[in-house]
């Protein structure tokens, strides 16, 4: 989890599954805690209905559940970027950062960056 570097670069996370509140601290206090050692550090959002998922195109009507996506927002509330995955494999936090860091980097210069850019 690089939660810690999200936040130094003034990014808010969110989760969103479709488990019950209670399912979420049930998971915080066994699981989520031998993972990274305590609390979940960003705020948990429970979708029961799949409204938010069908909102954002991640939930599966099928299985009733949202599967693996994530959504870089910028601070006016437009979807910049978006990785919607199925369950076999894992999101890369190491582009998320670095698309992070160049969204940011061209908000802040309006330079068009390519892709693979790096920071520096």
């Amino acid at each position: 989890m690089r939660y810690d570097e999200l936040k130094a670069l003034n990014v808010d996370v969110i989760s969103v599954s479709t488990d019950s509140v209670h399912s979420h601290k049930i998971w915080n206090e066994t699981e989520l805690s031998k993972m990274v050692g305590g609390d979940i550090p960003f705020a948990m959002a429970s979708d029961q209905t799949g409204n938010i998922g069908r909102l954002y195109g991640v939930y599966d009507e099928e299985a009733g559940v949202n599967i693996r996506g994530r959504f870089i927002i910028d601070p006016e509330g437009i979807i910049q970027a978006c990785e919607i995955l199925s369950p076999p494999v894992g999101r890369n936090p190491e582009e998320l950062i670095r698309q992070i860091k160049a969204y940011q980097h061209h908000q802040k210069t309006g330079e068009v960056l390519p892709s693979g850019w790096h920071e520096g």
